[in-house]
């Protein structure tokens, strides 16, 4: 199934504790249908001193969400995804909100061999 969101697209959150925040997404993790949203699900972890650290103490690490918990936001709002095949065969994220095109094509159009 394809996913609606991408690395670096604008989203907000819709459910659980951080619903109405939105932010970048950091990292898709397509094997466990998560997320990492940059500012949202922030948690605290004890960190012992290492060498990158040598202090060690808390350090504050945002945390995956679930996929379906987060949508793309155009104009301030989220929107719903649909998917499009171009004429010259490129697959691409179109936004439901206004119908603008969501980050750079999915799929290239490629000689076919």
């Amino acid at each position: 199934m394809p996913k609606h969101v991408r690395k670096g697209d604008q989203v907000i959150v819709n459910a659980g504790r951080d619903k109405g925040r939105t932010g970048q997404v950091l990292r898709v993790l397509p094997g466990a249908d998560r997320v990492v949203v940059q500012g949202v699900n922030v948690r605290t972890r004890k960190q012992r001193p290492n060498q990158a650290n040598p202090q060690g103490g808390l350090v504050h690490k945002e945390m995956p969400i679930h996929l379906s918990n987060v949508q793309p936001v155009v104009d301030g709002k989220p929107t719903r995804v649909r998917f499009q095949t171009k004429k010259n065969g490129a697959k691409v994220r179109i936004a439901s909100r206004g119908g603008s095109q969501l980050g750079p094509e999915l799929k290239k159009a490629g000689k076919k061999k």
